[in-house]
C-alpha cells in the first residue's frame, strides 16, 4: 500500500467514519494512531501516549507483540479462511484442545465465533434450545444489576438497562434480575447486599422456569468495574446447580490472567456449564470469539433429527489466522513470564493506587491487574468528568477512557511498574 500523508487520512476518517461509543457532535476528530509497540501507542502527531486500558481491555502482551504478529503473518500465508462447517484445520483443532485443558474441567466443546457479544449470544441459544430438546421447556435467563454482556440483541437482553440498550427497551426479551452482591468493609461477614442477592436467587431458582444463570466472575466491566467475591459467587452457583439451572461464565474480560488467576473461575470449585471467551483470546490482535460448553449440554442436541441441530454460525467462525494468533498469546503465556509481568502491575496497584485513593476520599477497588477508584457520589456513565479527564491524561501522555467519573486502570502486561506509576501521578494531577 502506497504511504498517504497523514492529513490526509484523518481528513477521510472525520469525512467518512461513524466511530463506535462515541457522539460525533461531541468528539468529531478523532486521534491519528501511527503505530503500536509493548504498552505503548505512537501518533500521528509524533506523541507516544501509554495504552493504560488495553485499547477497551483486548491488548494481553502489548502492542504488535512479535510472535503473535509472526504468527499471523505464517498463517496468512498458509491458510487464510475455510468454511467451517463440515470442514477444519490445524489451528483451530490445536486451539481448542489447549482451550479445553487450560479452563475450568468440565468444559470440553468450543463453539467458534467472532466476538464477545456473539459468544454470549450463543451460550444463550444454547442454553434455551437445551430445555426445549429435553422435553422441559426453561426460557428465563437470570442476570445482574449493572451487567454488560454485549451490544446484540440477546446480550442487551442480559445486560442491565441503561443508556447502551433504552432505545431498543421495547424490543428486548425480559431477564430476571438479580441485585449486585456488593461486599461489605468487612470481607469476613456477608453483606446485607450478599445476603440479598442470595435470596433472590433461591427464590427465583425454584421456580422452576430458569434455564440459566449468566454472570462476569468477580468483576463487572462495563457496569462500573465492580468487584465481587469468590465466596458469593461459589454459593450462588451452588443454588442454581441445586435447581438445575445452567450457569454462564462469561470471561470476555476477566479471561486470560486480567484477575490474577488465567479465569476468574479458577477461583471456585465449582464449575460453570458455559463459558464465553474473547477480547483477550488473541492477544489483541484480532476479532475471535469462543463458547465453550459441558459434553452434557452438547450430547442433548445429538440426533438422526436434523431439527434438533444448533443452528448458528458466522461467515469467519474458527477463522485461521485469528486461530493462529490465539495459539501464539497462549505460546507468550507457557515460555515468558507473564505471570511476573502481572504481578508486577498488581503490586503497582497495591502501593500507589490505593494511596492515591485516599490523598482524594476516593473509594478504591482491585482485582488482578484491574484497579478502580471513583468518587463515593460518582454519577454514572454519562459523567461529562469522562471525557473531560480522558482529554487531560492524553495531553499527559495517558489513555484512559473513564466509565463515566469511574476511573480505572486495565494496562497491558508489557507495562513496568515505572508505567502504572507515571499513570497514577497523572491521576493524581487530574484529581487536583
Amino acid at each position: 500500500m502506497t504511504p498517504i500523508n497523514s492529513q490526509e487520512w484523518l481528513k477521510w476518517d472525520e469525512a467518512y467514519i461513524w466511530h463506535p461509543y462515541t457522539q460525533m457532535q461531541l468528539v468529531p476528530r478523532s486521534i491519528g494512531v501511527e503505530r503500536g509497540e509493548g504498552a505503548y501507542l505512537y501518533l500521528q502527531d509524533g506523541r507516544r501516549i501509554f495504552d493504560a486500558i488495553s485499547s477497551w481491555w483486548v491488548t494481553l502482551h502489548g502492542h504488535a507483540h512479535p510472535r503473535i504478529a509472526h504468527a499471523i503473518a505464517q498463517q496468512a500465508a498458509h491458510l487464510e479462511q475455510v468454511i467451517f462447517a463440515g470442514f477444519t484445520h490445524e489451528p483451530a483443532s490445536v486451539l481448542a484442545k489447549k482451550l479445553v485443558e487450560i479452563t475450568p474441567r468440565g468444559l470440553d466443546k468450543v463453539f467458534f465465533s467472532d466476538n464477545g457479544s456473539t459468544a454470549v449470544e450463543v451460550a444463550l441459544k444454547m442454553s434455551i434450545q437445551f430445555w426445549k430438546l429435553n422435553g422441559t421447556p426453561r426460557t428465563k435467563i437470570l442476570a445482574l444489576e449493572h451487567a454488560y454482556h454485549g451490544d446484540t440483541f440477546g446480550a442487551m437482553a442480559a445486560s442491565a438497562r441503561s443508556p447502551f440498550t433504552a432505545p431498543f427497551e421495547d424490543m428486548l426479551f425480559s431477564v430476571v434480575r438479580l441485585p449486585f452482591p456488593e461486599p461489605g468493609e468487612d470481607r469476613t461477614t456477608i453483606s446485607d447486599a450478599e445476603r440479598l442477592f442470595l435470596a433472590t436467587l433461591e427464590r427465583e431458582a425454584s421456580t422452576g422456569s430458569i434455564a440459566a444463570f449468566i454472570y462476569e466472575p468477580l468483576l463487572l466491566g462495563a457496569g462500573g468495574m465492580l468487584v465481587w467475591r469468590p465466596e458469593i459467587l461459589e454459593q450462588a452457583m451452588n443454588i442454581a446447580k441445586a435447581h438445575g439451572i445452567l450457569t454462564i461464565a462469561d470471561e470476555v474480560l476477566t479471561g486470560f490472567g486480567r484477575t490474577g488467576t488465567m479465569f476468574a473461575s479458577d477461583r471456585m470449585a465449582i464449575k460453570p456449564d458455559l463459558m464465553t471467551l474473547s477480547k483477550g483470546i488473541t492477544g489483541g490482535f484480532l476479532p475471535m470469539g469462543m463458547t465453550l460448553a459441558s459434553s452434557a449440554l452438547f450430547e442433548r442436541f445429538l440426533s438422526e433429527d436434523r431439527h434438533r441441530t444448533f443452528f448458528h454460525g458466522h461467515s469467519y467462525t474458527g477463522n485461521p489466522i485469528s486461530a493462529a494468533a490465539a495459539l501464539a498469546s497462549l505460546e507468550v503465556f507457557e515460555e515468558e513470564p507473564v505471570w511476573e509481568r502481572i504481578e508486577t502491575i498488581v503490586k503497582a496497584h497495591e502501593t500507589f493506587g490505593s494511596t492515591i485513593a485516599r490523598k482524594h476520599g476516593l473509594t478504591y477497588r482491585q482485582i488482578g491487574t484491574v484497579a478502580v477508584m471513583e468518587r463515593r457520589d460518582h454519577t454514572g456513565y454519562l459523567s461529562t468528568k469522562s471525557l473531560e479527564w480522558g482529554a487531560k491524561a492524553l495531553e499527559r501522555g495517558i489513555l484512559l477512557r473513564p466509565l463515566g467519573d469511574t476511573i480505572y486502570l486495565l494496562p497491558p502486561y508489557a507495562s513496568t511498574e515505572e508505567d502504572i506509576v507515571g499513570a497514577y501521578e497523572v491521576i493524581d494531577a487530574l484529581l487536583e
